[in-house]
């Protein structure tokens, strides 16, 4: 295909680079990487080795001295510069993530084009890395705080958005000072190479060092772990499931490193009597079915007061019936693929769970077959009816399946019901009652770090900062002031008096 040899993919990939040098090791196992769209071969990747990873962490280390004393605004200009090489870029890397990860290619764009924000966001804020100053108790003296770099920062990312996630790390740290490592998942690491290839242009281009932005492929039994208890990174971002965030968690905590965690997602939609079905039945459907499930932010329960609990039904079932399942390149198709076999089987064992438990598949649940499903990875989006107590609807199932709850009585009950699962990620309620709003906003309501009043769980803005609360992991990406993470902050006092008064009146008196 024209867009791989455009972004620099061969047959044959090595898996790290410092930059615009790659690491030639092939004693490590390939990875063979088939596009869930059409399970078709698109290319392999040698994996890291030890070795590899130890060469890139010397040439970070260096780099991160060089990095630390360029100005703020000038490391701000080479975002920009990189925010430009995407837009050069925007259609064919739009590609590469639908092929390799299976979304639709209006969603694979869409990425891309939120990279490019992130860029433009972390432009500004290279210029805006402010502190305060506080008055002093003492006189003649100056009190503030300011933030200094941290050093190498690594991104672990997740398949289901395999360089948005990244960008949003990358570009910020890289405007605070800090240097940049990425791990990004098996099972779309073409989509890191073609990212890299792209940098490593403005590397060149502006005679920088190697080692500001580098790409580690490899085993998570070896270099994961390595990079976990690696005491030269001081900050780690992971996103993935639950299961993996506390494994990374607590081994870092064991060293006193930093992390933000983005982890799983149980994400509800409330419908009260007062909800507009015309704006809300389409956000459910989007936050449901689109990346097929396959978003931390899906949605994933639906919880629906009884006055309007038949009627919303009756119009899902009917939104539902002309969904088409397809090829991601297919504009016409609304669903594409799941990213693997594996997907599929975790697919279909929650509907038979949820069954067991006794609950009710309305519509969809079959792996679908035949022409144009070849590749064994495209199924059709499930609505079960159940309650929210069932194990199986307690869990996050990383696919296109809508658990349909009813409540009944007031507002408290259904925010309990949204509440009542480990995960606090996104939440959304639709309502034209002002006071159903803010009490769903209030310190009564969402107890997750999102929650929107009349649009869905899914597609937020790079202006916000990203994140959730409980086993979602308490991290925060992206906008707003999620910039202090990266970076560590220092509070100094100033004397400029003749005098050494103590704070809190102290007095201490040394005879002359």
């Amino acid at each position: 295909m024209d867009f791989l040899k455009k972004l620099g993919i061969k047959e044959k990939n090595y898996g790290s680079s410092t930059g615009t040098v790659w690491n030639k090791t092939t004693s490590e196992p390939e990875l063979k990487i088939h596009s869930p769209v059409d399970g078709k071969f698109i290319a392999s990747v040698y994996q890291a080795s030890v070795e590899d990873y130890e060469s890139v962490m010397i040439k970070a280390s260096e780099a991160f001295i060089f990095w630390r004393n360029m100005p703020a605004p000038k490391r701000g200009e080479i975002v920009r510069l990189i925010g430009n090489k995407l837009r050069d870029y925007k259609n064919d890397l739009g590609k590469l993530v639908s092929y390799e990860m299976g979304k639709s290619l209006q969603e694979g764009l869409g990425e891309v084009q939120e990279m490019i924000d992130i860029c433009d966001f972390a432009v500004g804020q290279s210029r805006q890395l402010y502190g305060f100053t506080m008055h002093s108790e003492r006189p003649k003296h100056r009190m503030y705080d300011q933030y200094h770099p941290l050093g190498i920062v690594l991104t672990i990312s997740a398949f289901n958005f395999p360089v948005a996630v990244w960008s949003w790390n990358a570009m910020l740290a890289a405007v605070c000072g800090d240097v940049n490592l990425w791990k990004p998942s098996s099972k779309t690491p073409l989509t890191a190479i073609a990212v890299q290839n792209i940098v490593a242009q403005i590397i060149k281009e502006n005679n920088l060092p190697e080692g500001l932005f580098n790409l580690v492929i490899g085993k998570g039994s070896s270099i994961g772990e390595r990079m976990l208890n690696d005491k030269r990174i001081p900050l780690i971002s992971v996103t993935g499931s639950t299961n993996v965030g506390r494994h990374a968690n607590e081994v870092v905590a064991k060293r006193f490193g930093r992390m933000i965690l983005e982890l799983g997602g149980n994400n509800a939609i409330i419908l009260t009597p007062e909800a507009d079905l015309k704006i809300a039945i389409p956000a459910v459907v989007f936050g449901a079915v689109g990346t097929a499930g396959q978003r931390c932010t899906s949605t994933r329960r639906l919880i629906i007061h009884e006055a309007i609990y038949d009627k919303v039904k009756d119009i899902l079932l009917k939104a539902y019936s002309s969904l088409k399942v397809g090829s991601s390149f297919d504009e016409k198709n609304h669903v594409g693929p799941l990213i693997d076999k594996t997907a599929v089987k975790t697919f279909s064992e929650a509907l038979s769970m949820v069954v067991e438990e006794g609950g009710k598949v309305i519509f969809g649940g079959q792996v679908l077959t035949g022409l144009g499903y070849e590749s064994g990875c495209y199924v059709m989006p499930a609505i079960v009816e159940a309650r929210n107590d069932y194990k199986i609807v307690q869990e996050e199932t990383f696919a296109p399946i809508l658990y349909l709850i009813k409540y009944n009585g007031n507002l408290d009950n259904a925010i309990s019901l949204q509440n009542s699962v480990v995960q606090g990620l996104s939440s959304s309620i639709f309502t034209n009652n002002m006071r159903e709003a803010e009490e769903f906003l209030s310190h009564n309501g969402s107890d997750c770090g999102i929650a929107n009043v009349n649009i869905g769980t899914s597609g937020a803005e790079i202006g916000g900062a990203f994140g959730g609360e409980k086993e979602t992991g308490g991290g925060r990406e992206s906008g707003s002031d999620a910039w202090k993470a990266y970076m560590r902050r220092q509070t100094n006092t100033i004397n400029y008096g003749d005098q050494l008064p103590l704070a809190q009146g102290i007095k201490f008196v040394i005879e002359d």
